[in-house]
């Protein structure tokens, strides 16, 4: 069983690596942004840089590869979203504040230091992602694959997490699974209301067939 439980980060860079494409890709060919958040892309390359510096400091060597994928990835998401004007000049401010937050802290408290503020700062990471798609009537530009590598990811993490004993990535992957579930529920939820099937459509129902609605004026006779 620990044997198993030890190639978890294998498993999650297998998740993490493409981990961003189906979003980059879904967005270069609809050109639809409804219900990605600018400040999401940004935190989360941001984020998986100092997790970078977490890893190694700490040699998971392994996890070092998914890192540097989202680092990269995201980080083009983020570009692709600013040339459609989706960056605001407060939340540029804000990401730059975060980033020389994140490097002070890694310099004045290292690796636990660190680690501590990246655990709690996912939940700050998708945050923007979970309100904007919230509240966005039809967040059509979501990519569901996105966020399906993302749910996989983050479950390795807190499995290896919980075999290593280590808080930090125990905090990260169940916040992770938590945000993941709630955004596949939204864009499935919104998928099924916008299908033709999921329609309510006029008429009475008998059993399991629907009866074609009746005029309300029928004409009778010739």
């Amino acid at each position: 069983m620990t044997s198993v439980l030890s190639y978890a980060p294998v498993a999650a860079a297998a998740f993490g690596v493409p981990q961003f494409l189906p979003q980059v890709l879904k967005l270069r060919a609809t050109h639809d942004a409804a219900g990605i958040s600018w400040s999401w892309a940004a935190l989360t390359s941001v984020n998986n840089a100092a997790w970078i510096a977490y890893f190694a400091l700490y040699r998971y060597w392994t996890a070092l590869i998914p890192a540097c994928s989202v680092t990269l990835l995201a980080g083009a998401l983020t570009i692709m979203l600013t040339a459609r004007g989706k960056a605001q000049p407060r939340s540029l401010a804000a990401i730059g504040a975060w980033a020389a937050a994140l490097a002070t802290v890694c310099g004045a408290a290292g690796r636990t230091g660190l680690g501590t503020l990246l655990a709690a700062a996912f939940v700050v990471q998708v945050a923007p992602s979970l309100w904007t798609a919230y509240r966005t009537a039809r967040p059509s530009g979501i990519s569901a694959g996105t966020w399906t590598l993302i749910l996989g990811e983050l479950l390795c993490f807190l499995v290896y997490g919980w075999h290593e004993s280590d808080p930090r990535l125990i905090a990260l992957g169940a916040t992770g699974v938590t945000a993941s579930a709630l955004m596949l529920a939204r864009i499935f939820w919104t998928r099924r209301l916008s299908s033709p099937a999921g329609a309510v459509m006029p008429g009475r129902i008998r059993g399991h067939h629907r009866e074609p609605a009746r005029p309300l004026f029928a004409r009778r006779g010739p």
